[in-house]
């Protein structure tokens, strides 16, 4: 049988980023389980996500079902048979049910008693006509907050803007919330622009081409490669946290690391206060010298390419800059209380 390779993605307005990995992987299980059901034999499986996509790309899916051959097994020959000889209704209808007739019946014994059995032959249907039942898969996912928007009926976890469903080069034809499926996807929001996908294998490359980077492993290993840089290069040493490494993972599409500076008079906090501000509400990573203290700088990932990064640091700066002024003001307010003890 002859392959071709499938293609589903879902565009959407940003995802909340501690939902991406896990629909991504809903997705993708989603597929595979359907496929596996449809007895439709696949090759590998890759899955994407950006905030603004999920994706799943499978290889080598046969163009046909695998056709079906099987015994069926049906009532006692004491029963499927009258005094006469005859056919009896629980023979005649359980051979109906098969799709079969009363000619294609022939008896087996098991353990000591003779069952009615029939052999079928189910022709395995095209896998192009059974694909649009893909969208039952993409309005079937669950997550942990749902919204609906315009005058959709549909619960999902953020609005649908774009469907992408191809089977090698032919478009599988649904509609999903008003939105047609096509091979349009859409690049990065600011850098990039749409893209054509005119082949499955291409959908990657296609995006990367429009600022987008689709493999959530390959972004995030960029994240790190460029913090190891940062480390080389100034001699610091940036802890990363990986709750905080797959955040920021899931709220970029074309990731830029990048630093900046604060006062070094909010050092005189305690460590722990400065890099919960820093990590909690701005999505920091702290910066420390080679023993272990931390220095007056943060590292950060811009959604975008290296233009600009000065004015991008200078803005970081600023909204820093504020956070820790709240931190330092409760904390000195916090100092003004004594403690009981019970």
């Amino acid at each position: 049988m002859s392959k071709r390779d499938l293609l589903l993605e879902i565009g959407l307005e940003e995802l909340p980023a501690r939902f991406v990995t896990a629909s991504m992987k809903q997705l993708s299980d989603k597929v595979q389980q359907w496929l596996t059901e449809k007895a439709i034999e696949f090759g590998t499986v890759e899955a994407f996500s950006t905030p603004r996509r999920l994706a799943v790309l499978v290889k080598d899916v046969e163009e046909s079902q695998k056709d079906i051959e099987e015994e069926a097994k049906g009532p006692a020959k004491k029963i499927a048979l009258d005094s006469e000889g005859n056919w009896s209704k629980a023979a005649l209808g359980f051979v109906r049910g098969q799709g079969m007739t009363s000619e294609d019946i022939y008896f087996k014994e098991l353990k000591g008693v003779e069952y009615v059995h029939v052999n079928k032959f189910i022709k395995g249907q095209q896998t192009v006509q059974l694909l649009t039942e893909l969208a039952e898969i993409i309005s079937g996912m669950t997550f942990p907050k749902n919204m609906r928007w315009a005058n959709q009926e549909l619960r999902f976890v953020r609005p649908i803007k774009w469907l992408i469903a191809l089977f090698g080069n032919e478009i599988v034809p649904f509609s999903i919330a008003d939105v047609e499926t096509g091979r349009e996807t859409k690049g990065h929001r600011f850098l990039g622009d749409s893209a054509i996908i005119e082949q499955p294998e291409r959908y990657e490359d296609a995006l990367k081409e429009q600022y987008v980077m689709a493999d959530p492993e390959k972004r995030r290993q960029v994240i790190l490669d460029q913090i190891k840089e940062l480390e080389q290069e100034k001699g610091w040493i940036i802890p990363v946290d990986e709750d905080l490494l797959e955040e920021v993972n899931n709220l970029v599409e074309y990731p830029t690391v990048l630093f900046g500076h604060f006062e070094e008079e909010f050092l005189e906090l305690p460590a722990e206060v400065l890099i919960t501000s820093m990590k909690e509400h701005q999505r920091y990573f702290p910066v420390k010298d080679q023993d272990g203290n931390l220095l007056a700088y943060f590292v950060t990932v811009r959604n975008g390419d290296d233009r600009h990064l000065d004015k991008v640091s200078k803005g970081n700066e600023k909204v820093l800059r504020a956070r820790l002024s709240d931190a330092a003001f409760f904390y000195k307010e916090d100092q003004k209380k004594r403690f009981r003890m019970l």
